[in-house]
């Protein structure tokens, strides 16, 4: 599993989908009356910018990768402190489980959970490095 997960080719589409677990809400979340919209967008703004530095400038320098890890580490931390609050909706005054929220945030910190563990291997660095050259 982890060789098939390390495979060089794969290195940019990843890169890329590291994106969805930033992004991903419900679409209440992202209405202009709530103040929940703006983090998952300097995230992804954060992750894109330490992307293009390493796979486009081909940066040598860690603080990408430090960006990077900083950007799904404080995903997971954000939506931790946002699911309690979320857990419930009200509908018609009745208190319901808000099961689409609760199932993505579990989702999205399970996907950045792993592209924190993804980013952290050295094979994936080096595989990076070497293609600057």
């Amino acid at each position: 599993m982890k060789k098939a997960v390390l495979n060089r080719s794969l290195i940019v589409p990843l890169f890329i989908l590291q994106l969805v677990p930033l992004v991903v809400f419900t679409p209440e979340s992202y209405a202009m009356t709530t103040q929940e919209w703006w983090l998952p967008l300097l995230l992804a703004v954060l992750s894109i910018f330490a992307t293009f530095e390493l796979l486009i400038r081909h940066n040598p320098e860690s603080w990408p990768w430090y960006l990077l890890a900083f950007s799904q580490g404080f995903n997971i931390i954000s939506r931790l402190m946002m699911l309690m609050p979320h857990t419930t909706a009200i509908v018609e005054q009745n208190q319901v489980f808000n099961t689409p929220y609760v199932i993505i945030a579990v989702i999205c910190i399970a996907v950045s959970w792993f592209f924190l563990w993804y980013l952290e291997q050295p094979e994936i660095r080096m595989n990076v490095m070497n293609t600057a050259k």
